[in-house]
């Protein structure tokens, strides 16, 4: 591969160019810096809404035909909403790439929002919302992200509340893309079989044209410290007890982003870090041989994920039938305090790395996986940090780690929940 080419249009579209001669196929991405994030109380979901509307039409593009262009032409597109980006893909054949910037670069701008359209696809978000209901691990996940974060809007799902998914309106869908789908706010990844100056030059021409928007409402909510445990109890109609913790951590910028990366990998394995996500299990880590192997919980697992602001590392465990849901709790804790009071062994410290360096090879291989890690890290702490991912993780010490530990994983930075599963009438289940 070639060194990533970086241009900036003066419409304020920022470019980063990756060519992979390796094989005739290029992926382009659009990446805007807008998810749940930017979202306010009564609005919520209203990304994710959008996102559905991009694939609707335009008035050169009818519904339906952005997809059936990409098919036609033996390539792939979707799209998808988190937290702090919204962003769109085709992968296509490299001599056919120039149909996704025709596509994109019409939808930028075009995209209709036809009243009725809207109002068909408020039924499709809401059963989309009702369909992970279905999940007891969904409504606790949920409870639990809304009790640790009070004021910053990482306090809600992507999916949004489903009182805001009844009551937004068109406009407010509208003037929801208008004010974030802008080149000034967004980003074009491409990787692929292409020469970076004809690509920049046919960006240029597909985008260049397009007004710079108006400035983007800054998300200036800053979250306050914890200063207290806080505890849910769902009780809900199941079969099987959950359990849910959610620490306070850094963000990806933070100097403790890799210390952190490195302490939940010591903790249930370095999970699948390629757009698809599938990793390892972590059977050797030290969750699953405390409590899957000692048949306390069926399945554990620790979650972090790179963020624009201070986000969470979660610990979840699916609780053995049979089991007290307490003892469950009780064996994590135990297992988060030895990590925080005793310096990990170089054995764990040397396997994480090896693991981590493993992961990011399937992570960027391929084309569109390149385009997903560019487009993320950039994002949320600069294109950079794909770069030197592996070298800040190498330079990761056993004391940062414990360092880390002691510091986050204290009875005053967590909110614990529970999934309490009833028989449907309230009583818990036999």
């Amino acid at each position: 591969m070639s060194e990533i080419r970086e241009a900036h249009l003066d419409n304020g579209l920022m470019v980063l160019l990756q060519p992979v001669r390796s094989a005739p196929v290029a992926t382009f991405w659009v990446w805007y810096r807008v998810g749940s994030r930017n979202e306010v109380p009564g609005k919520t979901g209203i990304s994710h809404w959008v996102e559905h509307m991009m694939f609707k039409g335009t008035p050169t593009l009818g519904k339906g035909e952005i997809m059936r262009l990409v098919n036609r032409n033996g390539g792939v597109d979707n799209a998808f909403t988190w937290t702090d980006y919204t962003a769109y893909f085709e992968t296509l054949p490299s001599d056919r790439i120039d149909l996704a910037l025709r596509i994109e670069a019409d939808r930028m701008v075009n995209s209709l929002f036809d009243p009725d359209e809207v109002a068909r696809e408020r039924t499709v978000i809401i059963s989309e919302r009702e369909g992970a209901e279905n999940e007891p691990r969904f409504w606790l996940g949920e409870e639990v992200q809304a009790a640790a974060f009070k004021v910053h809007p990482y306090r809600h799902d992507t999916i949004g509340w489903k009182t805001d998914l009844q009551t937004m309106t068109r406009d407010d869908l509208y003037q929801h893309y208008k004010t974030y789908y802008a080149p000034n706010n967004a980003v074009i990844v491409a990787a692929g079989d292409f020469d970076a100056d004809e690509m920049l030059a046919k960006i240029a021409d597909a985008f260049g044209k397009i007004p710079r928007g108006g400035d983007v409402p800054p998300v200036q909510i800053v979250e306050p410290p914890q200063e207290g445990e806080r505890r849910v109890r769902l009780r809900r109609p199941g079969a099987t007890a959950y359990f849910h913790a959610a620490y306070h951590a850094p963000q990806a910028s933070d100097p403790d982003f890799f210390p952190m990366f490195v302490l939940t990998g010591v903790l249930a394995g370095v999970g699948g870090m390629s757009f698809s996500g599938h990793g390892s299990p972590g059977r050797s880590s030290r969750l699953y041989r405390a409590l899957v192997e000692t048949e306390l919980a069926a399945d554990v697992g620790c979650g972090f994920r790179p963020t624009l602001d201070p986000g969470v590392v979660e610990v979840t465990a699916t609780v053995c039938p049979g089991v007290p849901i307490e003892k469950v709790e009780r064996a994590i804790f135990a297992e988060l305090e030895k990590i925080a009071t005793q310096r990990i062994t170089d054995a764990e410290l040397a396997k994480v790395i090896q693991q981590a360096k493993t992961q990011f090879v399937y992570a960027t291989d391929g084309v569109m996986n390149i385009g997903y890690w560019l487009g993320q890290m950039e994002i949320v702490a600069g294109y950079k940090m794909y770069e030197s991912f592996l070298d800040n993780v190498t330079r990761v010490s056993k004391a940062d780690v414990q360092r880390v530990a002691a510091k986050s994983f204290v009875e005053t930075n967590r909110t614990v929940g529970w999934f309490i599963p009833t028989d449907g009438r309230g009583g818990k289940s036999k």
